[in-house]
């Protein structure tokens, strides 16, 4: 069976979408953001939470990173390795362009529309989340344009299917991504 891998900026519905994609097939679920949390115990870190990332710790631990690619490089083996085998629905900021396997799907939705979602589902207060989705994009598109060259935020030719979320109720997302993922099935 083909695997897929959901990608997307910060807050666009990645782990949600993912989550019921490998429910409706029976796949695994494998997420590259848990994967550098187990990592991050290793290190010494206490990640808890879908907010982790967020938190003065979560920072820290993406400042420790950007000093050594191996976090980074290990993960995206581990999800390139689990993509090639097939079966499992993963969440990636990098694997759409790393592996030349699975369905690809991009879920882009504007900042204004990330940070809404971020403060409903962490319960903060909007500009708090703005001020979060900023950062995550900064950070995020800088660590990985220096780490492989490629435009997370821009390139989005390697998808099988990009998804404007912005006007959609995150039950329409899924139910798209649902309909659509049948025909790569």
């Amino acid at each position: 069976m083909k695997s897929f891998i959901i990608s997307g900026m910060a807050a666009s519905g990645k782990t949600t979408v993912a989550i019921k994609v490998a429910e409706k097939y029976g796949m695994n679920y494998l997420c590259g953001g848990d994967i550098l949390k187990e990592m991050a115990i290793s290190k010494g870190y206490q990640p808890s939470g879908d907010d982790w990332w967020d938190t003065e710790n979560g920072m820290k631990f993406l400042e420790d990173r950007k000093k050594s690619n191996q976090f980074d490089l290990e993960v995206d083996k581990i999800l390139v390795n689990s993509i090639g085998e097939g079966g499992v629905v993963v969440t990636s900021y990098t694997a759409p362009w790393l592996s030349t396997n699975g369905v690809k799907i991009w879920l882009k939705a504007s900042p204004n529309s990330r940070s809404k979602r971020l403060a409903s589902r962490d319960k903060i207060a909007y500009k708090e989340a703005e001020k979060i989705v900023k950062k995550r994009d900064s950070e995020n598109i800088d660590f990985y344009r220096k780490m492989y060259g490629f435009k997370i935020d821009e390139d989005l030719s390697v998808f099988h299917l990009v998804l404007d979320t912005n006007s959609l109720s995150k039950n329409q997302v899924i139910e798209i991504v649902l309909k659509s993922s049948q025909y790569f099935i």
